[in-house]
């Protein structure tokens, strides 16, 4: 009888051991960052954009996103359309109508997968062609 109490204390330590390895990896996981734009960060460009978005690099949760355009003067710009791309969760956009020469500052706030919120921003400056 001893016998099979050892044999289920060993099964029981093991499989706490393989659960806790288990998890982790889930409670050490990083928080989302953003990875690309377009317009690129801190760029100059010529010609306004249709739309500006944002990578990250991981999905970020559909619920409670905001991506916004602001002006030199502190105006907001885009179209209020914030969208996420459905085959790739981890890109976000929002469309712009047609911006004259300025500074732009695009604001962003999501969830990452972890539930942590993560916001930022960057600018980008649309320049007169020659």
């Amino acid at each position: 009888m001893a016998r099979c109490g050892i044999t289920f204390s060993k099964n029981l330590l093991l499989s706490l051991i393989f659960i806790s390895i288990s998890i982790l990896p889930l409670t050490a996981s990083a928080h989302a960052v953003m990875v690309k734009s377009a317009p690129e960060k801190d760029s100059t460009i010529t010609v306004s954009p249709k739309q500006v978005d944002v990578w990250f690099n991981e999905h970020v949760r559909s619920a409670h996103k905001s991506l916004a355009v602001i002006n030199s003067a502190g105006k907001r710009v885009d179209n209020k359309d914030i969208q996420q791309e459905i085959l790739d969760p981890s890109h976000l956009y929002i469309t712009i109508p047609q911006l004259p020469p300025d500074t732009y500052t695009v604001r962003y706030r999501v969830i990452s997968a972890d539930t942590h919120v993560i916001s930022g921003k960057f600018n980008f400056i649309i320049e007169e062609s020659n």
